[in-house]
């Protein structure tokens, strides 16, 4: 290993450098910038093969050990994966099905909430109990979800007696069953925000409470977005898992993610970086496209975002296309602040084509209402698999992609089929059942409060409600 820093600097250069410790309990950077490591570690080629036939806990701890080296000890690390991934209903955590000759897909749903952010959050879980263990520090969690980080954030943390948590969702903007999963949560430490607007304006109210004084002062905030490190970090792991069972290192393969916020597709590029051989990130997004503009084009400008059937998509402004303008920018904090600053203010920024070559990583694609139903249409009469929209965005960009033949091609299946039944329906004739595991959801009382899209009205409600 290249180098095992764990000190993590902020995309914005004017924050202090922090630990892992530090950076998993903090989040977002003072400055406004989101942390990475100062370096990025590398394994050897000989020390990728070496995880080949490990289980999902151990290469867990083996990739993630470079980023917690100092702070936490591989078998501390295996011991919190343990715990974190003992209740997934697949043995194997995300297990790999074959769809045809080239094309896989990643399931990331059999976690307790059936979403992708399960992986990464009930391991953050872990890390705010082991790290405020034996202390009387209290945490107040302030998130933002487009439907999926919610359920998946507030399953980790409810009833734990030193975090509070304050999760803001879009009005009507999530599915009945993401809607749910918070909302019946009747845990004293669990409160769900329903705010009439989107989640741009959710996510940008979260941001502005890390910078408020009136907030940031009487509490200590964090974080569970994919803001914070520590769950980025989770998510490197399954793109290890997924191309050592299909050749690596000596085979290359390619992902497709479906894109909202950027975090799960920066984690490939995460492991690319750490020396896993990717041949290819398609960067899958829905109608709202900003992503797609932006790789293909330079054109990172914001339009209105459209209601879909794939929410956790319906984004804007992805907060983790910060991190990856930081490595472009040649890792230069104040020229990211800067590019940051113009583009809070006018809404757009252009990328160069320096800087989209470096990027070249990356290639982009769109789906519309018709392409992603059509993809759910083929999964289910081709392969006699049912999938999620946003797995379907995802599955038709890596069909369409031209990816040669000989590179396995694994779309990440996000969410259970399940979530977004109404979506399937319609597509498949087929209405997904719903697992056992989430019981009587559909009975249970909800509990959430309905604000105006404005900041002063959510922060005085979290300041009201936040046990100091």
């Amino acid at each position: 290993m290249a180098d095992n820093s764990t000190d993590y600097i902020s995309t914005r250069g004017n924050a202090d450098a922090l630990d892992f410790k530090g950076v998993t309990l903090t989040g977002l950077a003072s400055d406004g910038g989101l942390y990475v490591p100062r370096n990025w570690p590398r394994f050897t080629q000989e020390q990728i093969e070496s995880m080949r036939g490990l289980d999902y806990v151990d290469l867990a701890a083996r990739v993630m050990a470079p980023f917690t080296s100092g702070i936490l000890t591989e078998d501390e690390l295996k011991d919190l994966c343990k715990a974190a991934y003992g209740s997934f209903a697949h043995a194997a955590v995300t297990p790999l099905k074959q769809l045809d000759s080239q094309h896989f897909l990643l399931e990331l749903f059999h976690g307790p909430t059936l979403a992708f952010k399960d992986v990464a959050l009930q391991l953050l879980g872990q890390l705010f109990e082991r790290f405020l263990s034996g202390t009387d520090k209290k945490i107040t969690i302030v998130g933002a979800t487009s439907g999926d980080t919610g359920s998946a954030a507030i399953d980790a943390v409810a009833g734990r007696d030193q975090i509070e948590i304050f999760m803001i969702h879009p009005h009507e903007r999530v599915s009945d069953v993401q809607r749910r999963q918070m909302t019946t949560i009747l845990a004293p430490n669990v409160h769900n925000i329903a705010i009439q607007g989107s989640f741009d304006d959710a996510q940008a109210m979260v941001k502005r409470m890390f910078s408020d004084r009136e907030v940031n002062g009487p509490l200590t905030l964090s974080a569970v977005n994919s803001i914070n490190w520590a769950r980025l970090m989770a998510q490197v792991v399954y793109y290890f898992y997924a191309a050592l069972r299909l050749g690596a290192p000596q085979r290359a393969v390619a992902f497709s993610v479906p894109t909202g916020n950027f975090g799960d597709v920066f984690a490939g590029y995460v492991a690319a970086q750490m020396g896993l051989p990717i041949e290819r990130l398609i960067v899958a997004t829905n109608v709202n496209d900003i992503l797609h503009r932006a790789l293909s084009k330079g054109d990172y400008s914001m339009l209105g975002v459209t209601p879909t059937a794939a929410p956790s998509m319906d984004i804007q402004v992805s907060s983790n296309f910060e991190r990856l303008l930081f490595d472009l920018e040649g890792r230069d904090g104040s020229t990211t602040a800067a590019r940051m600053k113009w583009f809070e203010q006018m809404g757009k920024m252009v990328l160069s084509a320096d800087m989209r070559k470096k990027a070249s990583l990356m290639k982009s694609a769109r789906a519309d209402a018709d392409e992603m139903a059509l993809a759910m249409r083929w999964a289910h009469e081709a392969c006699n698999e049912i999938i999620d929209p946003h797995t379907a965005i995802a599955l038709h960009a890596a069909r369409a992609a031209g990816v040669p033949a000989d590179v396995p091609v694994v779309t990440l299946a996000t969410a259970h089929p399940a979530k977004f039944r109404d979506a399937v329906e319609r597509a498949t004739g087929v209405r997904p059942s719903m697992p056992q595991r989430l019981g009587n959801m559909f009975e249970r009382e909800e509990r959430f409060d309905i604000l105006p899209g404005d900041y002063d009205a959510v922060r005085d409600y979290v300041l009201a409600r936040a046990v100091r």
